[in-house]
């Protein structure tokens, strides 16, 4: 978020991809919005519509709930894709255009996605182009048996995840300034020897023989963006190599495409080829 970018969350169902959501977003304070992705939902659900004001006699632009700082499109992959497609736009330029007209959308404008695996049944894979825009792919996983069991003893199924606790629970009593830390993170030095080293990474997936799609231009900005944040994040005013490789998976594995043919679960493949790539190239001294 302190990277300026969008983030998608896959995990499986049931372990706090959503909650998680909604806890970041009401963090960074502003305007919240919420899409619950279904297969039938349209995208003037998402962006909004244009109405006729039979009273007034004019045509009028309602909203749609992506008019948010923070949007929670919760189950992306539950919609098909043209509907998924509706906030490639948004994402990427900051604005929907709806009948031929642009709006702008408010300032910061965060999208936090929600996945459940493309094995699931009811589920459409994301175009190549979506998930592009994701500045990164994370993965929640199962508690650890201690904190499960202390949810056991103390929570509950029915819980409210928006309740106002959730976020002071996160926030611990501060309000983050997230255009503030946007702006201190642009800020962080990148050396040229490491400008290298990233695009020696990002050259690394288009060269492998398991890949038939590297990362783009777009993913290799948003990754030195990546890593701007995380260096500023650890009080620092220049990047490092463990920034870099940190950073590495959870920024490129998503938008890289296996080769068919090759066996295993999409996002744990490429995850390990991006390891692989990482590992094979030396790092500047």
């Amino acid at each position: 978020m302190v990277a300026r970018g969008h983030i998608l969350i896959e995990d499986n169902p049931g372990v706090g991809k959503s909650t998680l959501a909604l806890a970041l977003a009401q963090l960074c304070g502003g305007q919240f919005g919420r899409v619950q992705f279904t297969s039938d939902l349209l995208p003037a659900d998402v962006l909004g519509a244009t109405v006729w004001r039979r009273e007034q006699e004019v045509f009028e632009f309602r909203p749609g709930p992506i008019f948010a700082n923070v949007v929670l499109a919760d189950e992306i992959n539950r919609a098909p894709p043209r509907t998924q497609s509706a906030l490639l736009e948004a994402m990427n330029d900051g604005q929907v255009t709806v009948d031929g007209r642009s709006h702008p959308l408010p300032r910061p404008f965060i999208v936090l996605a929600t996945q459940n695996p493309h094995e699931h049944y009811g589920t459409y894979p994301l175009p190549e182009s979506q998930r592009d825009r994701f500045s990164v792919r994370l993965h929640i996983g199962y508690a650890d048996a201690a904190i499960e069991a202390k949810l056991l003893e103390h929570g509950s199924s029915h819980a409210s995840a928006n309740r106002p606790d959730l976020a002071r629970a996160v926030a611990s009593g501060r309000e983050v300034d997230l255009l503030g830390a946007q702006a201190a993170a642009d800020e962080v030095r990148v050396h040229t020897d490491l400008a290298r080293y990233a695009q020696s990474i990002v050259a690394g997936t288009r060269q492998a023989p398991q890949l038939r799609l590297g990362v783009s231009t777009r993913g290799a900005l948003a990754f030195v963006a990546a890593a701007r944040a995380r260096a500023y994040l650890h009080g620092r005013r220049f990047i490092n190599i463990d920034d870099l490789q940190e950073l590495a998976v959870p920024t490129l594995a998503h938008r890289v495409m296996a080769r068919e043919g090759t066996h295993g679960p999409t996002s744990s493949l490429t995850a390990d080829i991006v390891r692989e790539i990482v590992a094979g190239i030396p790092a500047p001294l």
